[in-house]
Order: C-alpha cells, then sequence, then structure tokens
C-alpha cells in the first residue's frame, strides 16, 4: 500500500483582513496631529526653562542657612554672595560646594530653592574634638580627622590633646592620614558622640601599635586596644572608675568582660 501524508493543519491568513488584535493596537496609535502638538509643547517647556535660567525672573535676592552656628552660617553666606543675582535654576548643589570648598568647618550641605528668590542652605558644621600637637605648631582638629586651622603655639583649649611625633600635618581643610594622629581623633569623635561627659573628663588621646589610650585630667589612662565595642568600653571603664578614688594609674578594658585596674 502506498504510504499517505497527513495533511498539516495551519492557519491560513485571508486577504484583505487584519487579526482583531492588531486592529485595536492601531486605534491607540497617535495620528500626526497629537504628535505633532506633543512635540510642540516639549518644545515650549525646554524653551521656558532654558529662558528662565538666562533671565532674572528667579534671580536669588537672599540666601538662608541654617542647622550650624551663627559665625559658621556668616562665613557660608559670604562664600556664597556671589550667587546673588543668578537664576535659581542655574544654581545648584555643585555649584555651592565649589564656593564652599575652603571653609574646613563644613562638613554637610543640603540645598534646596525656595522659589521664587531664596537659596536655602542646611548646613552642618564639623565638630572639634582635639588639638593637635607637632613640635611646636598646634592645629584644631574635627571628630573626622580634618584640620580645621592653625592655632598659636600655646593655644587655650580644654578640647583633648593629640601628640604626634613623626607624623606630617597637612594643610587646613585636609584630612589626616597618619594612623598616629588620625585614630585618636575619630576615637574622640566617636566618645563624644557617645558621652559628652565622659569626653568632657578627657585631656589627652594616643595611638601605639594600634592600641589607643585616652588619659583622663586625673591621669588614669583608659586602654581600649583597639577601637571596637568603644561604647561598651567607655560603660565599663566609668563604672570601674567610680568605685574607686580618683587618681587610678589605668583602667584596661581592652577585653571588656575582663577589665583590669591599676590603683
Amino acid at each position: 500500500m502506498a504510504a499517505t501524508r497527513k495533511p498539516r493543519s495551519g492557519v491560513v491568513a485571508l486577504p484583505g483582513r487584519r487579526p482583531a488584535a492588531l486592529l485595536s493596537l492601531v486605534r491607540f496609535l497617535p495620528n500626526g496631529r497629537s504628535l505633532l502638538i506633543g512635540f510642540g509643547l516639549v518644545a515650549l517647556a525646554a524653551g521656558g526653562y532654558l529662558g528662565a535660567r538666562q533671565t532674572s525672573v528667579f534671580a536669588v535676592q537672599e540666601v538662608k542657612v541654617s542647622g550650624t552656628r551663627p559665625l559658621v552660617g556668616r562665613r557660608v553666606e559670604e562664600a556664597l554672595a556671589p550667587l546673588q543675582g543668578k537664576s535659581l535654576l542655574s544654581v545648584d548643589a555643585a555649584a555651592i560646594d565649589r564656593r564652599l570648598a575652603a571653609l574646613p568647618d563644613v562638613k554637610l550641605v543640603s540645598y534646596d530653592r525656595a522659589f521664587p528668590h531664596t537659596a536655602r542652605i542646611v548646613v552642618w558644621a564639623e565638630r572639634p574634638v582635639a588639638v593637635l600637637r607637632h613640635g611646636s605648631g598646634a592645629w584644631l582638629v574635627s571628630e573626622r580627622g580634618r584640620i580645621l586651622q592653625r592655632l598659636g603655639d600655646h593655644p587655650i583649649s580644654k578640647l583633648p590633646r593629640i601628640w604626634v611625633a613623626g607624623s606630617s600635618v597637612p594643610s587646613d581643610g585636609a584630612l589626616l592620614s597618619d594612623d598616629e594622629a588620625l585614630k585618636p581623633a575619630l576615637t574622640l569623635g566617636r566618645a563624644l558622640s557617645i558621652d559628652g561627659r565622659f569626653f568632657g573628663q578627657l585631656s589627652e588621646a594616643r595611638e601605639l601599635d594600634g592600641n589607643l589610650v585616652l588619659v583622663l585630667r586625673t591621669g588614669t589612662e583608659v586602654r581600649l586596644g583597639g577601637s571596637d565595642e568603644l561604647a561598651l568600653k567607655i560603660a565599663v571603664a566609668q563604672r570601674i572608675l567610680g568605685l574607686v578614688e580618683p587618681g587610678a594609674e589605668y583602667v584596661d578594658v581592652s577585653v571588656p568582660e575582663r577589665p583590669v585596674l591599676l590603683e
């Protein structure tokens, strides 16, 4: 018997007829007139924006600074004075950062436009935490290890001292890089955030071979070891020192579960 082939089933498109789904899609496509109107509105908006950037419609007439001490606020206002008269639309965060880069005690800035004529600036200032001593020189250092300014040879300050021998001191506004100076500064910054009262009792901070030491005004050393678990170590040290007479030689809380006190 001769082999027979089964007919293949398939879909045959009838000429002159379109599938219903395609017809539905075509109905939602914009026509030429709608496209022309849409492109025109986009061009009008872009032109208006560019025009507003170049005209005095939204010119800066006032710079309002908040979030920091009055002295720092005035310095920020002076640095941003050249923005007066410029369009708010042309003033951005990058332009503000460039003008404030020369202010070492400004840590972070938030900027907002208050139309039609006001630029609002929120400033977070660096907190000074130590006086760095190197030879006969003295520098004010922030909680991030940033050099805020050079001080006189005999500065009057209640802030803790960081004494360094081999480290070079960068210029104002730069960050410390050597561990000998940077780690004590960072530790003092964290101590200030953890317990301001404890911070007020400190007279010195130092680092040696990775070990951090805070010195109280009574002369007692608080030996921290590393900078981990700092809040716990400070709490343990305060608890122990509160049980003995002032003037102990040191309290070692490098392992806070097993503190050591030498009177």
